[in-house]
């Protein structure tokens, strides 16, 4: 290796010189293998995520199942019994005349604009089914939106519940008449709402946790598409009015 000295300088400077230079070149070749190493971490870093997002490409579509109850509110009870309510007078005429079975149990508040829920095979349903029911029913009535902190909810038989009017009455749509007994239950007002089996699902918290991860809501006047939307977010699921339908309406994400 050849060494230029400086012949007006001394052999210390002359070493000092030198050896100011070899440091400076070990912290540009250090600085380089460092870069090195980052570059290499991002390259891994992109080559990982291009071979799961080619993994997801390659896995075959599975198409999510739809039952006649998904158009409508319903969840599954922590006893694993379906439950299923109307959305507006239309939904509430279909779900009674079409839906409500011999075995059946019928909810229903004394609050006007409620919706009739039905619990299917309820007459086998225990206690806790019953009031997950019940607690449903408040949540999709009127009390809600209006900020109750409970109201009087009551079941009766499905064979209770009939669209014959009393002499000189009119039933409009989505509205029955209720023969008999009446059992009543104090709802609480509670709500959460997740993804099952691929599609969304809103009712009481003990029995929505039961099933899949979920977020809680409690009552409150932010706009229900507002509310769907960052539960988009949260719940990772694209189907804004799938989870719009699964709300009551005025609600909000409970922090």
């Amino acid at each position: 290796m050849e060494v230029k000295l400086k012949i007006k300088k001394s052999v210390e400077e002359n070493a000092a010189e030198y050896f100011d230079a070899a440091k400076k070149a070990k912290k540009k070749v250090e600085g380089a293998k460092k870069a090195l190493v980052e570059s290499l971490k991002k390259l891994e870093k992109e080559k990982l995520k291009q071979e799961k997002l080619e993994k997801e490409l390659d896995k075959p579509k599975i198409e999510k199942k739809k039952q006649w109850f998904h158009k409508f509110r319903w969840f599954i009870t922590s006893e694993g019994f379906l439950c299923v309510g109307g959305r507006d007078a239309t939904t509430n005429e279909i779900i009674v005349k079409k839906h409500a079975e011999k075995e059946d149990i019928v909810f229903h508040t004394d609050m006007a604009g409620s919706p009739f829920v039905v619990l299917k095979d309820g007459k086998k349903a225990g206690v806790v089914s019953l009031q997950e029911c019940a607690d449903f029913t408040a949540a999709h009535s009127k009390g809600w939106k209006m900020g109750l902190a409970t109201l009087k909810v009551f079941y009766v038989d499905s064979s209770q519940v009939t669209k014959e009017a009393q002499s000189g009455e009119y039933l409009q749509k989505g509205s029955f008449m209720i023969r008999g007994k009446t059992n009543y239950v104090d709802p609480t007002m509670n709500y959460a709402v997740c993804v099952h089996e691929g599609f969304a699902m809103g009712g009481p918290v003990k029995a929505v946790k039961k099933h899949s991860n979920y977020v809680e809501l409690i009552q409150g006047d932010e706009k229900t598409s507002d509310t769907a939307k960052k539960l988009k977010k949260l719940l990772d699921y694209d189907d804004v009015d799938d989870l719009i339908r699964a709300l009551p309406i005025g609600c909000k994400i409970k922090k």
